[in-house]
């Protein structure tokens, strides 16, 4: 019912609000008619809040346990599933309930379990499952959540991410090639849903700064056979991105350069600069920092390509405000901005023709494109 109210004067909504809260009223409302289907509706809803940390365990439970892809070849039953997994029978049947209850996985008639529809695209989705394995970092962090916002001195996911605090030499290869992948894998679809946003005619030479082993050069590479590629990241990281291009056959139209955004400057000579899942990161300083550096390499008319999870700002989002904002936090630095405030960002470093398309799937990315402007005669 609170979604009602939201257009009304701010006095009738105070008024409004303040009955909803009342326990009487709820009680009323879930009988009366006119009002019950919105009660049980806010009730449903609010409930899903309070149990939304318990489904994301079950979750990763099935994935910790490899249930979907146990499933892959055909149902099978809780004792067979228990078996393999080492889990009492009927604590895999508690399980296995849950993620049919989710519609995760269906029962049939004789008991057996089968991957649904949205278990198996589950694994349709590159990375997912290593990100629901990260997540224990991440849970761990929001374990206590006001403590969390009152910023501990130590968190496990900014362990996990050291890069995002500078650190150079001193980052294990072991480290740096675990992260890379994780980012490398669900780079398809941050890939997918930007280059279906970008038009990159016209562009001679994309430079990916921060571009990690080289997934998204890769999906634009193959988007634009003309198209030179050039990256730019930590030295632990490009030897994996050089081996990536041999591989794709992308060897011969790739330059890559090590180093720090934030020591070093950053190779002139590409007529397009991209910034994929690299602002959010960062602060507010070391951002502005590097849009400046951009600008520099650029040349005249030269583009700018900004693609991450970002809030909502004046329209609140529930996967930029929500989940990518406290995982921010939890990484102890950056934080998912909205567009406009990546645009006011870009603008106050001196670029021009600030676009945002709508985004095909918010949860996955939404873009920014800016220009470097042309001196005018």
């Amino acid at each position: 019912m609170s979604d009602a109210t939201s257009d009304l004067p701010r006095w009738r909504g105070g008024w409004l609000n303040r009955l909803v809260a009342r326990p009487g009223f709820q009680s009323w409302a879930s009988r009366f008619p006119l009002t019950r289907g919105q009660a049980r509706k806010d009730g449903a809803a609010l409930f899903d809040l309070v149990q939304g940390f318990v489904q994301s365990q079950v979750l990763m439970a099935l994935v910790e346990l490899d249930i979907f892809r146990r499933l892959r070849a055909g149902p099978l039953t809780a004792e067979r599933l228990g078996q393999a997994t080492d889990v009492p029978v009927d604590r895999m049947k508690v399980l296995l309930q849950a993620a049919a209850a989710l519609r995760l996985l269906k029962r049939d008639r004789r008991g057996r379990y089968r991957l649904a529809r949205k278990g198996a695209a589950l694994m349709g989705v590159p990375g997912l499952e290593a990100m629901i394995r990260h997540h224990k970092a991440f849970y761990a962090d929001l374990a206590d959540p006001v403590g969390l916002l009152r910023g501990p001195e130590r968190t496990q996911l900014s362990e996990f991410w050291p890069y995002v605090f500078g650190a150079r030499g001193e980052i294990d290869q072991g480290v740096a090639e675990t992260y890379s992948d994780l980012m490398a894998q669900s780079q398809r679809l941050v890939a997918e849903d930007t280059l279906r946003l970008v038009s990159l005619k016209g562009v001679q030479r994309l430079l990916d700064v921060g571009g990690g082993t080289g997934a998204f050069l890769e999906a634009a590479g193959r988007t634009a056979p003309e198209l030179n590629l050039m990256l730019f990241d930590l030295p632990q990281v490009v030897p994996q991105a050089q081996a990536r291009f041999d591989d794709a056959g992308l060897g011969s139209r790739a330059t890559v350069h090590a180093g720090s955004f934030r020591d070093d400057p950053l190779p002139e000579g590409a007529d397009a600069i991209s910034l994929i899942r690299v602002l959010y990161d960062h602060s507010d300083e070391t951002v502005r920092a590097l849009l400046a550096s951009v600008y520099r390499a650029l040349p005249e008319g030269g583009r700018l390509i900004i693609s991450e999870p970002m809030g909502g700002g004046a329209a609140p989002d529930a996967a930029g405000d929500v989940y990518f904002a406290f995982y921010t936090l939890a990484m102890q630095t950056g934080k998912a901005r909205s567009a406009e405030e990546i645009s006011d960002l870009c603008r106050e470093a001196g670029f021009v023709g600030l676009r945002s398309p709508r985004p095909q799937r918010n949860y996955v990315t939404r873009v920014v494109m800016a220009q470097k402007p042309s001196s005018i005669t």
